[in-house]
């Protein structure tokens, strides 16, 4: 009888940060994702963040970025978002850990006596509990290469754990694991000279941990030149061709090209063992290619709230919202100026700010603050026939406006903002009323990936249809309210057409006004499934028009 073929072992790629966050860990991640996958392997990913969070739902957008919901309904860190769009797949609940959930599985363990009554402890069993997912996730996603980051920087206690979990797996498999170092290296404009000394120091705290870098990513404004990468590889124990240039880019899809310079995937390759099936970065060459080539230019304005920390404007509470906006502009070879417009200027400046644009859009956001500056700015664009866009909040500020100025229901508003508001068009959905008097607030929304049926013979089916999509579709959620069934007939009699709705008709998924050029409010998000080599057709249209209208 033949021997079953043995299967190949996964190899685990630990992607962890030196000196100082935010330098592009995730995109770096990501990034090497897409370029073994032109070399022919199934890859995933997996982020690890330390928060004692069971998950992102709860955290504030301006300081942590945006919540990224997956198709199974997980309210993720925003690189799960980089990783499904570098690596075109989609990335499940079981591959976003935090200390929160190995600690809660931990203890329930323990409570159900599946330790076997002895004492459970932070080492072995914390790190084990991370093995365990990490393991579990790759055999999910039939992963040749799991990819692993662990967010923060080294030194950091709360990632003492996921260090030590790493360091676990490398000492039993040893062939089968490499780690990666992103590390920032600073040019003081007073020196003027890019200095290895802080990337020196992190990588001693990552010896400390028992762990020795394999590549260091060398991040900067600039390239790293020979006398630094020697300098590194001298003080940190690495070759110098497994120092990896990094510098500051105008497009992040520009970074796994910029990393095939330095030959980053067949060095990864070289220490698994592995060969290169296939060399193939053709279909994003030709991406990058596009956004580079694209001339003219379409003023889109993001009216929202998340901008501001302090002094600093920040994009990454929108950056799904970017990102499919620079996907369709590809699409249409046109290039996207995003107008970054906070909704309380409108309160206070008026429409005035607005002129200049040629597309509007209003995303994701919760709560009343900037609420009218929203509905200012959307009836601005509904009576100028500028092209507009709502997503979830913003098609729920779009069925306000509309309520108010065309209806003639001036306190028309949402519960949320208004609870006792005599005209609630947008109301809670059934249930939640109870979850928020328990106070039960982390993953109790709508969230994930629910199907939603297209109304012939309006732009929203238009629209998909080109992409060939057509009937009952599925799109991400994630809400607590939705529009109010008892005025359907009022807002379909003045105009305002429901144009997406749930199978059974009873959830309106999207909203627009027909004789309008580009109206469209639709209650999930769009903007999570939308990829760079397959973006999402709303998009895509929603730029399309903008630029015709321009």
């Amino acid at each position: 009888m033949p021997n079953k073929k043995t299967a190949k072992p996964v190899k685990y790629i630990f992607i962890v940060g030196g000196v100082i966050s935010g330098v592009g860990k995730g995109i770096t991640c990501a990034s090497i994702g897409r370029i073994l996958i032109g070399k022919g392997y199934n890859v995933s990913a997996i982020k690890i963040d330390p928060y004692i969070n069971l998950d992102a739902g709860t955290m504030n957008p301006v300081e942590h970025g945006e919540v990224f919901i997956t198709e199974d309904g997980d309210e993720t860190d925003q690189d799960i978002g980089n990783y499904e769009r570098f690596l075109n797949r989609d990335i499940h609940r079981d591959n976003y850990m935090t200390t929160g959930r190995v600690y809660q599985t931990v203890i329930n363990r323990e409570r159900n006596l599946e330790y076997g009554g002895r004492c459970v402890q932070v080492v072995p069993d914390i790190p084990n509990e991370v093995i365990i997912r990490i393991k579990a996730a790759a055999k999910n996603d039939k992963a040749e290469i799991m990819l692993i980051e662990i967010g923060g920087t080294v030194g950091e206690y709360e990632n003492l754990l996921f260090l030590e979990a790493a360091r676990m797996m490398h000492l039993a498999e040893p062939e089968n694991v490499l780690f990666i170092m992103v590390s920032y290296l600073p040019v003081p404009s007073i020196i003027g000279e890019m200095k290895t000394k802080p990337t020196q120091h992190a990588v001693r705290a990552l010896n400390s941990a028992g762990i020795q870098p394999d590549f260091i990513v060398a991040r900067s404004v600039a390239a790293i030149d020979a006398p630094r990468r020697r300098k590194l590889a001298t003080f940190c124990n690495i070759r110098e061709d497994d120092v990896i240039s990094a510098p500051d880019i105008d497009s992040i899809y520009d970074v796994p090209l910029n990393f095939e310079k330095d030959n980053l995937g067949e060095r990864i390759l070289k220490k698994f063992d592995l060969p290169g099936k296939k060399k193939d970065l053709l279909d994003w060459r030709k991406l990058v290619d596009k956004i580079k080539s694209a001339k003219k230019q379409v003023n889109i304005g993001l009216v929202g709230k998340y901008f501001s920390t302090g002094d600093f404007t920040l994009a990454d509470s929108y950056i799904s919202v970017i990102e499919a906006i620079k996907h369709a502009g590809a699409a249409n070879n046109l290039k996207p100026v995003l107008h970054w417009i906070n909704a309380e200027d409108v309160e206070k400046q008026g429409i005035r700010i607005l002129k200049k644009l040629d597309g509007i859009i209003v995303p994701q956001g919760w709560g009343s603050r900037g609420a009218e500056g929203k509905i200012k700015t959307i009836k601005y664009a509904r009576e100028n026939k500028v092209p507009y866009f709502g997503l979830c909040y913003g098609m729920q500020m779009a069925v306000i406006e509309f309520a108010r100025n065309v209806l003639g229901l001036a306190g028309a508003n949402s519960e949320e903002v208004d609870p006792e508001t005599a005209d609630p068009v947008i109301h809670i959905m059934p249930g939640q009323k109870e979850l928020i008097a328990k106070k039960q607030y982390g993953g109790t929304i709508r969230l994930g990936g629910w199907p939603c049926k297209i109304v012939a013979g309006t732009h929203l089916a238009a629209a998909y249809s080109k992409y060939g999509k057509k009937g009952i579709i599925s799109e991400r959620h994630r809400h607590r309210y939705e529009f109010n069934n008892d005025y359907r007939e009022q807002y379909a009699k003045a105009g305002l057409r429901v144009a997406g709705v749930s199978p059974d008709g009873k959830i309106v998924e999207a909203i627009e006004i027909t004789e309008h050029p580009f109206f469209i409010g639709t209650q999930f998000h769009p903007e999570y499934i939308s990829r760079p080599l397959d973006p999402h057709p709303l998009f895509v249209e929603f730029i399309r028009v903008c630029g015709k209208l321009k």
